[in-house]
């Protein structure tokens, strides 16, 4: 699995009512129209900015809070490539496999915004092609890339029939 796009860089502790605030999730549940609200109480235009590929890029603890199936799904449909950060929280991070969105442990702090990225899942590192330093990434599962490239643990069980690793 291979990403380029440009970051978008947040902080540490960005909960899911940041992903996507609770005047939305329940509200509707039409991703496409969540998705134009993605991020909308740390940078109100995000959704304007992002373009498809690009990365959300952040520090600690990205995904805590709730357990809102709804947050990677919403980052998914606003067409970002993969989020970085340097830690996530559990929950967080195994709803976004599940939903296909690929999700990166790194140091972020070699990244700035704007910065132009390559993830390579598969090779282990992120290039930052602005500043031409090599970031290795923590290796997903075998398991976790073959769900990913599935699209998610619905479309494997729909491939396959059950897990099939």
């Amino acid at each position: 699995m291979f990403f380029e796009g440009n970051a978008h860089k947040f902080g540490n502790d960005i909960n899911t009512d940041y992903i996507i605030s609770g005047k939305y999730k329940f509200k509707t549940l039409d991703m496409v129209e969540l998705a134009s609200h993605v991020m909308e109480d740390l940078d109100p235009d995000f959704s304007s900015k992002v373009t498809p590929g690009d990365f959300i890029v952040a520090g600690t603890n990205f995904g805590c809070g709730s357990s809102r199936e709804q947050a990677p799904l919403v980052i998914k449909y606003a067409r970002v490539s993969a989020v970085l950060a340097k830690s996530f929280a559990r929950i967080f991070y195994r709803n976004a496999i599940n939903t296909g969105l690929p999700v990166v442990e790194c140091d972020t702090d070699l990244i700035n915004e704007g910065d132009v990225l390559e993830v390579d899942l598969s090779q282990g590192f992120v290039k930052n092609k602005s500043s031409g330093v090599s970031i290795p990434i923590k290796p997903l599962p075998g398991v976790m890339i073959k769900i990913l490239n599935d699209g998610g643990l619905s479309a494997h069980f729909k491939k396959y029939g059950d897990f099939n690793f």
